[in-house]
């Protein structure tokens, strides 16, 4: 999998946010809970099978407290997001050895399927590079802590057509603190005391943009 082409420029501020209320509203409110994507973003496509794995370092957050964590993920292609399974693993700082799970959502489920052709979720709808779309997830009630680190794992149903010609953004510089990796197999049903997956996190994090209070 993974094929990486074109670079273009991505705004500080976010592009297009589907969300259930106005982006000026929510930008308005939410802060940054560490250093998002920034600069120009490449477009990384294929993904039918496979999971997104974001690290959120301890050592990278800013120190906002917040009783709920949004997740942005960001799409550079396709018609149709289809997506299995969403969770975010805890961590202790520096460990491998999973002590929470907490289910993500998207409109209530963990297994949405995201319209990227609709205004209503992609404001520009014809979506790339230079028009990612920015996908505002439901806020998840956990408190970010420096202590620990998280992983954010994103699993796109296997043998999906629509996942075939899915884009996700990854960042042409790393000028982040977000990394990750992917993986070919279902990464999202791992349970506490199990062991966070063997994978590089040196590079920016596929999908994952910001992570924000609101």
């Amino acid at each position: 999998m993974k094929i990486l082409f074109k670079m273009a420029a991505l705004a500080i501020v976010t592009i297009s946010v589907s969300a259930p209320r106005s982006a000026a509203a929510a930008a308005a409110a939410a802060e940054n809970l560490v250093r998002g994507i920034i600069g120009p973003v490449g477009s990384n496509t294929s993904w039918s099978g496979y999971s997104a794995v974001s690290k959120i370092p301890g050592a990278g957050l800013i120190p906002v407290t917040s009783e709920t964590t949004v997740f942005y993920l960001g799409f550079t292609a396709g018609t149709r997001a289809d997506i299995k399974n969403m969770v975010l693993y805890t961590t202790a700082r520096g460990g491998s050895t999973i002590t929470a799970v907490t289910p993500v959502k998207l409109g209530g489920v963990s297994d949405p399927s995201i319209d990227l052709a609709s205004p209503s979720v992609c404001p520009v709808v014809e979506i790339s590079t230079y028009n990612p779309c920015i996908v505002r997830l439901d806020p998840t009630s956990i408190t970010l802590s420096a202590l620990n680190d998280y992983y954010l794992v994103v699993y796109f149903t296997s043998g999906d057509s629509n996942n075939e010609s899915v884009g996700v953004t990854q960042p042409i510089f790393s000028q982040t603190s977000l990394t990750g990796s992917d993986q070919a197999a279902d990464d999202s049903r791992l349970t506490v005391r199990d062991a966070i997956p063997n994978l590089s996190y040196s590079s920016a994090s596929f999908l994952l943009m910001y992570v924000m209070t609101d």
